[in-house]
């Protein structure tokens, strides 16, 4: 048996929009039978190292029936994009960054994907053409309706995600 599918999720500070896009893409790759698949997340900025999920972010995700998993936030790294299988970008300006952090690897480079790129409902946006349609938005500056558009969003991509992994694992 090969070395495990790696999937990445990346936002700013690694305590909203990236970890519950972790949660629930494990639960989703759980129920498809794909629970083999390694998923975890990261951010851009080391601001929030060490700390926890915001509660906010907690509340949002057990509200959608998710199991919060005790977690703290990292910086991405280097070496956390070369290994990764797939790098899935909360915005534009997260995917510029981790593109650059690839730059030595194009392969890598290649590898980082919007993650609402995968919402049969978002923008299509060409490639080259303006990522920023695909942006989702930051709930850290808002409400628990903020965090509920952001979990509605996180999910709403969610299967495509695991169908892109599906089809990837049958051409290893």
């Amino acid at each position: 048996m090969g070395a495990p599918y790696r999937v990445m999720t990346v936002c700013t500070g690694n305590i909203c929009r990236s970890p519950i896009a972790e949660v629930v893409l494990r639960a989703r790759f759980d129920t498809a039978g794909l629970g083999d698949v390694v998923v975890d997340s990261t951010g851009i900025s080391s601001e929030e190292h060490g700390n926890p999920i915001d509660p906010r972010a907690a509340t949002a995700l057990a509200a959608h029936g998710y199991a919060v998993p005790t977690r703290v936030a990292r910086q991405v790294t280097r070496s956390d994009v070369a290994t990764a299988d797939l790098v899935l970008a909360m915005t534009s300006e997260h995917a510029a960054a981790l593109r650059s952090l690839a730059r030595a690897d194009p392969g890598a480079a290649g590898r980082v994907l919007m993650y609402r790129s995968f919402d049969p409902d978002a923008p299509r946006v060409a490639p080259g053409g303006p990522e920023h349609l695909l942006d989702i938005d930051d709930p850290w500056y808002g409400d628990a309706a903020d965090f509920e558009d952001c979990v509605g969003q996180v999910e709403a991509a969610a299967d495509g995600i695991v169908e892109h992994v599906r089809t990837a694992l049958a051409e290893r």
